[in-house]
């Protein structure tokens, strides 16, 4: 049974596409001296569409990744992405952080910050044009691009709301 569960380990690591976006350490001025924590914004995505952030505290380094890895598989969320790139133009808001998603045509690569970059690139979309507007805190920034991504629609949705086939969309 625990070599069971060791291969599946393995398997869900080679699996995941995971990023650490940033790495926070604090100090705390205790009676003995300083004592750190660190906090860990990650992403983690298999490359085909399932993308997922997690933040993590920990008093250690590895455990706090761990962590963030952890809830960053627990919060997955399904983007279509086609030939490489977004369905359609997003704006995404969180607090004061705004995030403008606009698909590109091949061969572009993806034109954004470190943030937004790791995100498509655990996503799997290759030619993505993005503008950061307001604050720049990675949390946020990732958290409105979330919201971005969340409120993208695929190409069948928007076909059966608007009464047609996929094929008269597409043309």
């Amino acid at each position: 049974m625990e070599r069971q569960n060791k291969f599946d380990k393995e398997r869900d690591q080679k699996e995941f596409v995971e990023k650490l976006v940033r790495l926070n350490r604090t100090a705390k001025t205790v009676k003995g001296g300083r004592r750190m924590s660190f906090s860990a914004l990650t992403v983690v995505g298999d490359g085909k569409g399932r993308v997922g952030y997690g933040f993590g505290k920990a008093n250690d380094v590895s455990e706090a990744i761990r962590k963030s890895v952890d809830r960053a598989k627990r919060s997955m969320v399904e983007v279509p992405v086609r030939n490489g790139t977004l369905p359609h133009e997003m704006l995404g808001n969180y607090k004061s952080s705004s995030i403008l998603l606009k698909p590109a045509c091949p061969g572009t690569g993806i034109i954004a910050g470190g943030t937004v970059r790791a995100i498509m690139d655990a996503i799997g979309a290759t030619d993505v044009i993005s503008k950061s507007l307001g604050s720049s805190s990675p949390v946020n920034v990732v958290r409105a691009t979330f919201a971005a991504l969340q409120n993208i629609m695929d190409a069948k949705t928007i076909a059966s709301n608007r009464g047609k086939s996929l094929q008269d969309m597409w043309g």
